[in-house]
């Protein structure tokens, strides 16, 4: 009886071993991986990843289900995982080039909408690491705007619309930044320059109020009385509640001026379509 069980306790020892070693854990020897199944080696990527939080280990097992088996479902599991997988460990381009490989292999598949996200997102995740060259941040508004149009009905382009709309706002406060400082420097054509973008081309965003505001400084310092009237009109119509429509109030009527379009400048055009819905 005693040999018994000391023989079943070996064998229960040793097959917990061989469960372990097929899990991707407690051995200290690895296996092949060309000995185990596609199943077995997307799941050990799998517990890479979420369980011991290793994206760069987990990318070795999705790569291989790929090299090892590429035809199989698993393989196609294992690219989009792979594409998951460098977007975690913030590895953008390597991100990019397995979701566009996926959308290459499966244009059709019902994972292609999260492909084409994960490539947006890729640029997206990026724009706050670039200073300000602003290319990524294009690249993010083209890549979510193909999300929206490709995949509407998906709840991926839910999300798109959402990022879009911050993304076309940071493009915005990038301008409003450089306008700013040409400003407070007395560059006051440059500031005005950048602040033009903002009203004629961010008319949307949360930054269009200030614009204007910086706008009817910019113009007064120049002594352009008509244009800082103008841009006045337009914040006066548009954006009464903000605090800017106030400050810029106060510098107009503080000189004799009024808050009405005057003279055929570019903010003339502005007021006439915004305003007066005159496009022509």
């Amino acid at each position: 009886m005693t040999g018994g069980n000391s023989g079943a306790g070996i064998l229960g020892g040793l097959l917990l071993a061989a469960m372990l070693a097929g899990c991707g854990g407690g051995s200290s020897k690895e296996v092949p991986l060309d000995t185990l199944s596609a199943e077995q080696i997307y799941k050990r990527g799998e517990f890479t990843l979420e369980q011991e939080g290793k994206p760069e280990s987990a990318i070795r097992y999705f790569a291989e289900v790929e090299r090892l088996y590429p035809y199989s479902e698993w393989a196609r599991r294992a690219l989009i995982m792979q594409a998951f997988t460098y977007h975690q460990g913030k590895n953008y381009e390597d991100a990019r080039a397995a979701a566009q490989r996926f959308l290459d292999y499966y244009p059709g598949d019902e994972e292609a909408a999260y492909a084409k996200y994960l490539m947006a997102l890729s640029y997206y995740d990026q724009i706050d690491e670039v200073g300000r060259d602003q290319g990524l941040t294009f690249q993010a508004l083209q890549a979510l705007r193909e999300v929206i149009e490709e995949y509407p009905n998906s709840e991926y382009a839910r999300s798109a619309i959402l990022k879009f709309d911050l993304a076309f706002d940071h493009l915005a406060a990038k301008e409003m930044e450089i306008g700013r400082y040409y400003l407070k420097k007395g560059h006051y054509t440059s500031a005005i320059n950048r602040f033009r973008v903002v009203v004629q081309d961010f008319q949307t965003t949360t930054h269009t109020a200030e614009a204007l505001h910086r706008l009817v400084e910019a113009y007064l310092a120049l002594g352009f009385t008509d244009e800082a009237q103008t841009a006045g009109a337009i914040l006066g119509h548009n954006y009464q509640s903000s605090p800017f429509y106030d400050d810029s109030y106060k510098l107009l009527t503080g000189r004799g001026l009024s808050m009405e379009a005057k003279g055929d400048s570019w903010l003339s055009k502005v007021y006439r379509q915004v305003i007066k819905g005159e496009w022509l």
